[in-house]
């Protein structure tokens, strides 16, 4: 195992529309800049192509920002990390190619790092205000993209023990803006909403699904359809509403999340839980976690806020233990848009 003094690692996250990068000085961030791309809120959603498109525009220019404010000489670098997946394969393949183009460059090793694991080991950056969970934990992972209740035994032992069969979290809250004819990404704005509303006003299916796993698409349909049937009826039923809708909308989310975690711990007997993923960043869910500690004698992690949505520190982080651990990638490595934690 390598343990030099002083390893810095150069990180790159570009999975979806977010483009990242930042310096690691082992497990400390010296910089973490994120270029984030607005032009998708005018089509209500992430539009592939144009996301690909504006990480080759902002690669260059936010590596070169994260090296400067580390305050450091690119010759200094231990290693370059990057997103392999999962994610959208034209923004994975920008960051992908840069990446091994500077490694190669550069002359330091290249190292792979799945997007999901890097959520869960993001605890494990060193910050005043963040602990880092004791293994075994169990990581709950809520993203647009995947929904998933994670067995974390050690820094490469991961086992997802629940997953969502159709729709990610993410999916349900954004969709259900969308219903309510919120403007996109509309997660965040139920989530706001909702802090003043009565989250029992209103009720919507609690699904059914064996084992640990999670389904949202009934939901979905179901929220639609009683919007349908309420807006027929009454107009101004949502602009009347609007509190109430979201509160009950983001209680039943929460409920369905805390259904299937409670389960979890049960079976596991795992009671250090974190989570990770840009849902994480729901001030609901955060509240009902810090509450399960008191409430289930949990012991609850979550991550500072930017460290929830995508950024390339949760990259370097998992880079830092890859290359300590001599677990480098060759330059035939290619992105991979489905990349399954194992």
């Amino acid at each position: 195992m390598l343990d030099h003094e002083t390893i810095y690692i150069l990180a790159i996250e570009s999975s979806c529309d977010d483009t990242s990068a930042a310096v690691l000085m082992n497990d400390k961030v010296l910089s973490n800049v994120v270029a984030t791309q607005a032009i998708h809120n005018e089509y209500g959603g992430v539009v592939p192509e144009l996301a690909s498109r504006a990480h080759q525009q902002n690669i260059v220019p936010v590596v070169h920002q994260a090296i400067a404010k580390a305050n450091i000489d690119k010759k200094q670098l231990s290693a370059i990390a990057f997103t392999r997946g999962p994610g959208l394969m034209g923004s994975l393949l920008v960051g992908t190619s840069f990446a091994k183009s500077l490694s190669l460059g550069l002359q330091i090793p290249l190292i792979e790092v799945n997007h999901m694991k890097a959520h869960i080991l993001a605890h494990f950056i060193d910050e005043e205000t963040m602990k880092a969970p004791s293994f075994p934990f169990l990581a709950l992972t809520i993203s647009g993209g995947h929904t998933q209740i994670v067995q974390v035994n050690d820094y490469f032992d991961m086992k997802i023990i629940g997953q969502t069969l159709d729709d990610a979290v993410g999916e349900a809250f954004d969709k259900s803006a969308k219903i309510l004819g919120l403007p996109y990404p509309g997660g965040p704005l139920i989530d706001k909403y909702a802090a003043t509303g009565d989250p029992h006003k209103f009720e919507f299916t609690i699904p059914n699904v064996k084992n640990l796993d999670f389904s949202f698409s009934g939901l979905k349909t179901n929220i639609l359809y009683f919007i349908q049937k309420q807006t027929k009826e009454n107009p101004d039923f949502i602009k009347n509403n609007l509190e109430d809708i979201c509160a009950s909308i983001q209680y039943t989310i929460i409920t369905i999340l805390m259904k299937k975690l409670k389960k979890a711990v049960k079976q596991t007997g795992i009671k250090e839980i974190a989570i990770g993923g840009g849902v994480s960043a729901n001030s609901g869910i955060r509240k009902v976690l810090v509450e399960a500690q008191t409430k289930y004698g949990w012991k609850t992690y979550i991550p500072k806020f930017e460290y929830c949505t995508d950024n390339a520190a949760m990259i370097g982080i998992v880079g830092y233990y890859k290359y300590k651990n001599e677990q480098f990638s060759q330059q035939d490595v290619t992105a991979k848009a489905r990349y399954v934690i194992s």
